[in-house]
């Protein structure tokens, strides 16, 4: 299974392993048991030309840009 980021707002930032269709939900926190919410952070497009792109979304709502190295 994946883990995923997560950030409490009383202890920081902690990592879960969680199923893929799990990860948008908030988890408790380790430390203090509050609820947390996932970190999610932008990545930058590969192999982009700088021109106009098309974006699809994929299985499990993830995005793809076209060119993506994974398509």
């Amino acid at each position: 299974m994946p883990v995923y980021d997560y950030e409490c707002a009383r202890c920081g930032a902690f990592e879960a392993v969680r199923r893929i269709a799990e990860r948008d939900d908030p988890v408790s926190c380790p430390g203090c048991g509050e609820t947390a919410p996932r970190v999610t952070i932008g990545a930058p497009s590969v192999g982009s030309s700088g021109g106009e792109s098309k974006e699809s979304v994929g299985g499990y709502g993830m995005r793809h840009v076209g060119g993506c190295s994974c398509c």
